[in-house]
């Protein structure tokens, strides 16, 4: 299936109690939930910006980690869906008394909400929340894991702007190694059926990244002639622990 298909008409419905990652998933389940963005943008864009999906429904945003975007966008999606919303942060919180991470999501629990959405440091930590949590949950970013709404919206971009994935070559540059994004984007990417180049300096390319089906390029002007679409990740600094390119 490639990224133009209506999954829907396909016959493709949503079964999964929780999204933790874009490896997980099959094509049919990635474009199914791109096609389901279409329709609610469209709604928006004809001034239905409140609807009632969600009624009933209580949302936590649990985030360990600084954020501004990804945590307002969730809440924002929440409350335009009708949910109500818990908002947390460990701050001031009291994981910042010793609480750990599982006591916290269980007392959250406890207090009957149906989706957590987690942000977290520790890879793999929404999924094992997952394993441990009645709650449905999403992952909002798990240190340099997976980011999955973020690589979602990614692909949802290049999608409406340059059709089908599966006719284009989609090029990642800057910091891959430490980039919980560019990790969801491939996933996605290869997925859809669309060929992927990263591109960084060596230090910041993950060793055996080839494995996922992806060309590696060290020379930015040779992938800007084979590209339809560049996708410019930032360098992450908070996730680095040396120097991994000279300072200029």
């Amino acid at each position: 299936m490639n990224g133009s298909d209506d999954a829907a008409s396909q016959g493709v419905r949503w079964t999964r109690k929780h999204l933790l990652g874009l490896e997980e998933l099959t094509a049919e389940e990635i474009t199914l939930i791109l096609d389901k963005a279409a329709e609610f943008k469209n709604l928006a864009a004809q001034g239905e910006t409140k609807l009632g999906a969600l009624r009933g429904t209580v949302v936590a945003n649990l985030f360990f980690e600084p954020s501004t975007r990804t945590r307002t966008s969730f809440s924002l999606a929440a409350k335009r869906l009708s949910a109500d919303t818990v908002e947390f942060t460990s701050s001031g919180s009291s994981v910042s008394k010793g609480e750990t991470f599982f006591d916290t999501a269980r007392n959250i629990e406890a207090m009957g909400v149906d989706l957590v959405v987690v942000r977290h440091s520790t890879p793999g930590a929404p999924h094992l929340l997952a394993k441990h949590n009645k709650s449905s949950v999403i992952n909002a970013g798990d240190g340099t894991h997976e980011h999955p709404t973020q690589g979602l919206l990614d692909i949802f971009t290049i999608r409406e702007h340059r059709g089908p994935l599966n006719k284009l070559t989609v090029t990642l540059v800057g910091d891959i190694l430490h980039s919980r994004v560019a990790r969801s984007d491939i996933w996605g990417l290869t997925r859809l059926g669309a060929r992927v180049i990263v591109c960084g300096p060596a230090t910041l390319i993950p060793p055996h990244i080839e494995k996922l089906g992806v060309k590696v390029s060290h020379d930015f002007d040779e992938v800007l002639a084979e590209s339809d679409c560049i996708n410019l990740l930032r360098i992450q600094f908070e996730r680095q622990r040396g120097a991994f390119f000279p300072s200029i």
